[in-house]
């Protein structure tokens, strides 16, 4: 959720879904995590450890760049790395607001990548008019910004289901573009939906119908759903989310298969019913992840608290990798861990 902490909230401070053709929205089409001569992945998470919620993380050229909810590193905060692990600040990649935004409640920010130099930005704000979450679009031709939004409206905002926000970009394997995103029901009581839409070519305008893919409807997820971020693997479309309360340990993410990026998309019953990253002795309430891929392993981005700071705004939600891997269909997720081990 992209809830600003209380002690958090006057400060200023996201990938991509499914699939996408090589160097487009998806990572893991794009490049890779570090080699194994360099270290084959043995890490210690958390590999970025002051806060950096939402995580969202891209490829371009060889170079990650990762944007979160907005802190006192500004209103979209960016880092960059050559190998997912080590990362260094860019600033912040979104220095001006939107004319229909109050700052302060800037979250999630996710980028597609539209060509070499053309990148749009899905992030939610607070609208001005509505009092609600609302979610914009920013475009900019460096993935490290400055991403730029002049419209006088926000792109989404269902004020009468709480607001919406967590925008997720798609582009499937023929190139058509999409948007996931979710209504923010719980700050008003009612359902949260995660969601679908067509996106136009240049990723500025939705067309066509938004379509329901899930709710919260398992004990685990408690009040709401989140975070969506699609995957395609052998073929199947998997719909990562996060669901329960963002600032406690029941905070986790679970999956569903789709058959399309529209939909529909069924949740696993019966004994594999349940989330797939969970609490662990290392890490509390991991969620809102990405996934992307390195050297033929694959990869969740995600935040997870302290086990021992839940809640706290120091030193916050911090990043972490968590190795997913696959049995029989079923997304399998190692962690999260501390220490990551290098391949044999």
């Amino acid at each position: 959720m992209r809830r600003i902490l209380a002690g958090l909230a006057g400060s200023v401070l996201a990938l991509v879904a499914c699939t996408a053709p090589a160097g487009d929205d998806n990572p893991s089409t794009a490049t890779t995590l570090p080699t194994r001569e360099q270290n084959a992945m043995g890490f210690t998470n958390p590999v970025h450890d002051r806060d950096f919620p939402d995580p969202a993380v891209i490829s371009v050229d060889g170079t990650w760049f990762a944007y979160a909810t907005n802190s006192r590193a500004g209103h979209m905060p960016a880092l960059r790395s050559s190998d997912l692990v080590t990362w260094d600040p860019v600033g912040d990649a979104m220095p001006e607001l939107a004319p229909w935004v109050t700052a302060g409640r800037t979250w999630a920010p996710e980028v597609a990548v539209h060509g070499p130099d053309r990148y749009v930005a899905y992030y939610t704000a607070l609208g001005t008019d509505s009092g609600r979450q609302c979610i914009g679009r920013a475009v900019a031709s460096s993935p490290e910004g400055p991403f730029v939004d002049e419209s006088a409206e926000p792109l989404i905002c269902q004020a009468d289901e709480g607001g919406s926000i967590d925008a997720s970009p798609f582009t499937d394997t023929d190139g058509t573009r999409y948007l996931l995103w979710k209504n923010d029901g719980n700050a008003i009581g009612v359902d949260t939906w995660i969601y679908a839409q067509r996106l136009s070519p240049d990723g500025l305008t939705l067309t066509g119908a938004p379509v329901r893919l899930i709710k919260q409807d398992q004990a685990w997820e408690g009040a709401l759903v989140e975070g969506p971020f699609l995957w395609l693997h052998d073929g199947r479309y998997y719909l990562f989310y996060s669901a329960n309360d963002y600032g406690s340990d029941a905070y986790a993410v679970g999956y569903a298969v789709c058959d399309g990026p529209m939909g529909p998309c069924v949740k696993p019953s019966g004994s594999a019913a349940g989330p797939i990253l969970t609490t662990t002795e290392d890490a509390a309430g991991p969620g809102h992840c990405v996934v992307v891929e390195k050297d033929g392993r694959t990869w969740m981005v995600h935040h997870a608290w302290p086990p021992d700071a839940v809640g706290s705004a120091v030193p916050g939600r911090t990043m972490w990798l968590t190795e997913l891997t696959w049995d029989d269909g079923r997304p399998v997720l190692d962690g999260p861990r501390a220490e990551v081990p290098i391949l044999p």
